[in-house]
């Protein structure tokens, strides 16, 4: 659906799953999307999980040659939200002395539980300069009506990440860390 439209994305995995669908990794990356790290086994939150620099870590390694070449991070949380625990100060510490870009998130629709995602994804959309929308790909979530959301979504879809929503780049604190340890 993406490839039809003309669009690129970033899909942040986690290294467990990518063991067993590292095909579709490769291809997302062949066809220019981006590949980032969403922890190995997706603890929630990542910043209370006690294995954070484990998980990163590891995930990394997964990765290998798909990574991005910022290493591109996402956190995991507990339903969508930017949260105390999102992250510690371990995990903090590890993505700056691993030079990692770490992407928050401004937008998260719910579509793992809602069936009403699509229109909940729009009006988050609406509300924002710049959103950076979180879907995911598991057995009942976005793909129903991805096509659908794409048919309908009035806004530019860019492959990058509002300034906001990444507080560290390159190994470098770039923006407030505030509540999310």
């Amino acid at each position: 659906m993406l490839a039809a439209r003309g669009l690129s994305s970033t899909f942040f995995v986690v290294g467990e799953a990518l063991r067993e669908h590292r095909a579709l990794a490769e291809r997302a990356h062949a066809e220019g999307h981006w590949i980032g790290n969403h922890t190995l086994t997706h603890p929630r939150p990542l910043g209370e999980s006690g294995v954070e620099v484990c998980e990163i870590e590891a995930a990394q390694a997964e990765l290998g040659e798909l990574a991005h070449p910022d290493r591109l991070f996402r956190p995991s949380g507990t339903g969508g939200e930017l949260e105390p625990g999102l992250l510690s100060a371990a995990a903090v510490e590890s993505l700056v002395a691993g030079r990692f870009t770490c992407v928050l998130w401004n937008a998260v629709p719910g579509d793992w539980t809602d069936p009403g995602w699509v229109e909940t994804a729009l009006a988050q959309i609406a509300a924002q300069d710049w959103t950076l929308l979180v879907l995911h790909d598991v057995d009942g979530a976005c793909a129903d009506r991805l096509d659908e959301f794409l048919s309908r979504v009035n806004a530019d879809i860019v492959q990058g990440f509002p300034p906001a929503c990444v507080p560290i780049t390159r190994g470098a604190v770039t923006g407030s860390l505030d509540g999310l340890l």
